[in-house]
């Protein structure tokens, strides 16, 4: 098919991953495939019910033109086996045996139930590196609970720390819970990976779900053990100290920005923001003559924030997001602006990076643009990149199992008619 790895130094070209996960895990094969491993998603026969996740292209509901199996699907190869099946062990082994990494996302202890645990696998290939992706890892009293994503993110803190204050928590509308996990999985991966070159032994990683959004709390859980004190959800608030809380997130004339009013070392920032909204007309001379130097971080009382609300809260809608960029790099002011998927179409630091990509579809006709590689080496090289559309259902059987496993056409139709693959 299309798509070749030529011009681009890959991290990973010379690892090969399986991969077994479904939707639960499907970016942490991603995420190496990008950095140039040899990703073979391994589909039960049928395909993977990632594929039957919405939306579809032109809304045609078919388990290939998922943008959801898309996204997380492209640079791998496909092939089908059913490892419920003994023949279909049989040939996971064979291609473990060969393999760098493998992913997987099933319930605790399934693995290892079909026989295809850490240990039994690591037997046939003491190098390999085995990555489990689960809600709750695999041990402890909630390690067989089901993990839906509200699940996932209520448990993990995340919903707590999510909307109003004055409501109800709420959780990020499209899945995170399991894309946290599998980002998780990659970097642990890596981690044993470098174990690996330096002992020449593999590992078993168990990765929880809720450890890992647990993880993107920022300093919450810190203030916790510091304080005793729980951070709340403020909506466009951030809580600094006691009951103390900033506006980040403001209106303007055609969306918003986010500007945090500080003080002590950045006071400079707010000094700059108040002489622009003075130009503008409006009165600061009582905000002017705070002392902003001498504020430190969690120091902006709520008197001071409702003094402030007014002023800025008025500048901000007098000016689009672009003209309150523009004026912010010219004034050293601390400001950016909260970008809609539209705006990054076009998006100058992300053209001038090279970062969306046209990937050909042949199979419809058309090509497709996706999103690109999400690192580049210190010296601005490539060393990730997306080349391979996503696979079709067992796109790559033929290629695997008689071009490297080296089984006949006989033996992959009496595989084919038994179900296996």
């Amino acid at each position: 098919m299309p798509g070749t790895k030529a011009g681009i130094d890959f991290l990973l070209s010379p690892y090969r991953v399986l991969d077994l996960t479904d939707d639960r895990g499907l970016l942490c094969g991603k995420i190496l495939a990008d950095l140039g491993a040899d990703v073979i998603q391994i589909e039960p026969p049928g395909g993977s019910s990632a594929r039957d996740i919405g939306p579809f292209y032109g809304d045609d509901p078919r388990p290939e033109k998922s943008l959801f199996w898309w996204a997380y699907a492209a640079n791998k190869r496909s092939i089908t086996l059913d490892l419920a099946k003994q023949d279909g062990r049989a040939l996971l082994e064979k291609l473990a045996a060969e393999a760098d990494f493998l992913i997987e996302s099933f319930a605790p202890g399934y693995m290892e139930n079909i026989g295809l645990s850490y240990d039994h696998l690591a037997s046939i290939n003491p190098k390999l590196v085995m990555v489990s992706i689960t809600a709750f890892g695999q041990d402890g009293p909630y390690s067989n609970y089901q993990g839906a994503d509200i699940v996932g993110m209520a448990l993990g803190g995340f919903m707590y720390l999510t909307g109003d204050d004055d409501r109800a928590p709420i959780r990020v509308s499209f899945p995170h819970f399991y894309l946290h996990g599998s980002a998780a999985g990659a970097a642990a991966a890596m981690l044993a990976h470098t174990y690996r070159a330096t002992t020449g032994q593999g590992q078993y990683v168990d990765v929880s779900c809720q450890q890992a959004v647990a993880k993107t709390l920022a300093h919450a859980p810190q203030i916790w053990d510091i304080e005793g004190a729980i951070l709340k959800r403020m909506g466009v608030y951030r809580q600094t100290s006691g009951e103390n809380r900033v506006r980040i997130n403001w209106p303007c004339k055609d969306g918003f920005v986010n500007y945090m009013v500080q003080g002590g070392t950045v006071a400079y920032s707010t000094r700059a923001l108040l002489a622009w909204a003075n130009e503008d007309g409006l009165d600061t001379a009582v905000l002017d003559a705070v002392k902003w130097e001498e504020l430190g971080y969690g120091a902006v009382s709520l008197e001071l924030m409702d003094q402030l609300s007014g002023p800025l809260g008025e500048f901000f809608n007098l000016h689009t997001r672009a003209e309150l960029v523009q004026g912010s790099l010219d004034r050293r002011i601390l400001l950016f602006p909260v970008a809609t998927p539209a705006a990054l179409q076009g998006h100058p630091q992300l053209e001038a990076r090279g970062y969306f990509k046209q990937i050909e579809h042949p199979e419809l006709g058309t090509t497709v643009q996706y999103p690109g590689a999400f690192i580049k080496s210190g010296d601005g090289k490539d060393i990730a990149g997306l080349y391979r559309r996503p696979p079709l259902i067992g796109e790559h059987n033929l290629e695997i199992y008689r071009g490297e496993l080296g089984l006949s056409g006989q033996d992959i139709e009496a595989l084919k008619r038994s179900g296996v693959i």
